[in-house]
């Protein structure tokens, strides 16, 4: 709708973004404790390290934690699928397991899928789809005492994903409450075993609420009921915000340079009353997480595109209007808009469209010479190498990523999901 100056994508080569990652310095297991996981803290250098137990001795007091309540969902469904050679022999045995990925459009936003009776439908991987020669899939299972007959049927298949159709034969069972009873946590893809007791409990934040990620917001799985008490003993704020977190949070980067790479796309949820919080805000913001930094800066653009657009097109602005692409954010960079006008833009839209929270999709991609507009500071674990995670930190630190990754694999920190972390105090905005 808006025409933005002219925008040279960056043409960051991705090799510049790897690092060697010891198979030995991977977290395959979460710590015996959340909150005894190592830290490090940065600001311009490494200037501290502790455990996730002390970081409130590192925020200080007044400032607002942003967390992000999204709820991993048991979205890997099993089929045995038995082979039969003839009506007399059987042949063998084999599983086709269905990953849910997101919800078709007609089912978004996903709480609408997740509270969907009787069908639903979503974009999901199919492994071991060879072997699925019928249409539909059956299995029978027990829940609430009741035998339940489960069904997935292929709709169709776009570039290696599948829209399935699943339904059920009862009238007030939700699509939540079957996951739960025949799903399975989806474990990060490195992490090759079954998911176990403890995965159930472990790869879920303590304050997860909100269905719909199918990864953890990981940066949060060190938070701790007793880590939340030493925050609030020293008036450190907590809020939240949704973000689900999709599959795509997986994909490496394959392109040789970063313009040409994809962003996948993710639905965020925003109250209203964290918005005007953002409006009048003036102590320091620390997302945990890079699910969190994302929404929160996304949230921003979306109302510097209200605020533009409002000009030009009056209130004529529909809900995908506000959808962020991968490169908008430097594309608006020039209209330096205020955090306080593009918040009051966004409140003002919301409340014209009878809406008390912000529910829209974003592909912002961070990368080096992104200026942050809200964040002040990111918790976050280590990342895989040549990741547009990774590309976040750089975004924060510029070079000095190496110096600070090179220190943690020579200091026996755990890496990815279920790793360590690390606090960074963001200085270019």
């Amino acid at each position: 709708m808006y025409l933005c100056p002219m925008f040279i994508k960056p043409k960051l080569a991705i090799q510049d973004f790897d690092y060697l990652l010891p198979d030995e310095k991977i977290a395959y297991t979460p710590a015996a404790n959340r909150a005894d996981s190592k830290l490090l803290v940065w600001d311009q250098a490494i200037i501290a390290e502790s455990k996730y137990a002390s970081i409130a001795e590192f925020i200080p007091s007044n400032a607002t934690l942003l967390f992000n309540n999204s709820k991993v969902i048991a979205a890997r469904i099993l089929f045995d699928k038995i082979n039969i050679e003839n009506q007399d022999a059987l042949k063998s045995s084999s599983t086709i397991e269905i990953f849910c990925l997101e919800p078709t459009e007609k089912y978004t936003p996903i709480v609408l899928a997740m509270q969907a009776t009787q069908k639903v439908e979503w974009n999901c991987l199919v492994g071991g789809a060879k072997k699925w020669k019928e249409d539909i899939l059956t299995k029978k299972v027990q829940i609430n005492n009741e035998a339940i007959l489960f069904t997935a049927k292929k709709i169709k298949n776009e570039e290696g994903k599948f829209v399935i159709e699943f339904s059920w034969d009862h009238a007030s069972l939700t699509f939540s409450e079957i996951l739960n009873a025949i799903g399975n946590i989806p474990l990060p893809p490195y992490i090759q075993r079954k998911a176990s007791e403890e995965d159930k409990d472990r790869y879920q934040t303590t304050y997860a609420i909100e269905e719909g990620s199918v990864a953890a917001p990981t940066a949060g799985l060190h938070f701790s009921k007793a880590v939340f008490e030493t925050l609030s003993n020293k008036n450190i704020n907590q809020k939240y915000l949704t973000l689900h977190v999709g599959a795509g949070t997986f994909m490496p980067v394959k392109s040789d340079t970063i313009d040409a790479h994809n962003m996948h796309a993710e639905f965020i949820e925003v109250d209203n009353s964290l918005i005007q919080f953002f409006a009048n805000n003036n102590s320091p913001i620390i997302a945990v997480g890079t699910t969190s930094l994302r929404s929160i800066e996304s949230t921003y653009w979306m109302g510097v595109k209200i605020f533009l657009y409002k000009n030009k097109f009056g209130n004529n602005i529909s809900n995908s209007d506000l959808h962020l692409g991968q490169w908008e954010a430097y594309e608006l960079a020039s209209q330096n808009v205020s955090v306080t006008d593009a918040m009051n833009a966004l409140l003002n839209w919301l409340k014209e469209n009878n809406c008390n929270k912000l529910i829209a999709k974003t592909q912002l991609m961070v990368t080096p010479g992104y200026t942050f507009k809200i964040c002040d500071a990111l918790i976050t674990n280590f990342h895989q190498p040549k990741s547009t995670l990774l590309l976040i930190i750089a975004a924060i630190t510029g070079e000095k990523w190496k110096t600070v990754y090179q220190h943690a694999l020579e200091n026996d920190y755990r890496f990815l999901s279920y790793g360590d972390g690390s606090l960074f105090w963001i200085h270019n905005r």
